[in-house]
């Protein structure tokens, strides 16, 4: 019985507990535990201060630094990229300049050698009317002279045949110097 006197205090002790508990106010409001929760409180923010100081916030600070570092550099970096762009554009506009220049002057060479070639070309015609047009009249003096010629001897044929057809006797040589008065003007 000993045992079951035992476990009924047991029972008994274990149900005022649980109501004594749930009289009891919280422990955090409870003004005789004020003190162990204050320095309880302190040490917790001082080691949570000093993880943050020590280990966090230079760990952030370092990551921080790295990156505004990383950020300086390529600002840097994009800058010199931009100066160098700004010079190959320069070098470019210089080059494409001097290009067309000396294009410029291909052309104007070439232009005058052209002209040279036409302006030879035009001599050589010009020589070459030249000589035909000399050659021409030279031929056409050669074909006056054979048809004033011509024009003598069938103005003197003519008259003679007239003067016969007339019934007249024509002297030819009268004839002759009759015609060639009048030819002459």
């Amino acid at each position: 019985m000993a045992t079951e006197h035992e476990a009924a205090e047991m029972a008994h002790g274990a149900a005022d507990a649980a109501h004594g508990a749930a009289l009891a106010p919280m422990p955090q409001l409870e003004p005789s535990y004020f003190g162990n929760l204050i320095f309880w409180l302190l040490v917790t923010l001082v080691a949570i201060y000093w993880l943050l100081s020590k280990i966090a916030l230079p760990r952030i600070s370092s990551v921080l630094a790295d990156r505004q570092g990383t950020i300086s550099g390529d600002l840097a970096a994009a800058e010199d990229y931009k100066l160098k762009a700004k010079d190959a554009e320069a070098a470019y506009e210089k080059a494409l300049a001097d290009a067309r220049a000396q294009a410029q002057a291909i052309v104007g060479e070439a232009r005058a050698a052209i002209q040279k070639d036409v302006d030879a070309a035009i001599v050589r015609a010009d020589a070459e009317i030249a000589a035909k047009t000399t050659e021409s009249q030279a031929k056409i003096a050669e074909i006056q002279a054979g048809a004033v010629e011509a024009v003598d001897t069938v103005a003197k044929d003519t008259a003679l045949a007239i003067v016969a057809a007339l019934g007249g006797n024509a002297d030819k040589a009268v004839v002759d110097a009759a015609v060639s008065t009048r030819l002459k003007g």
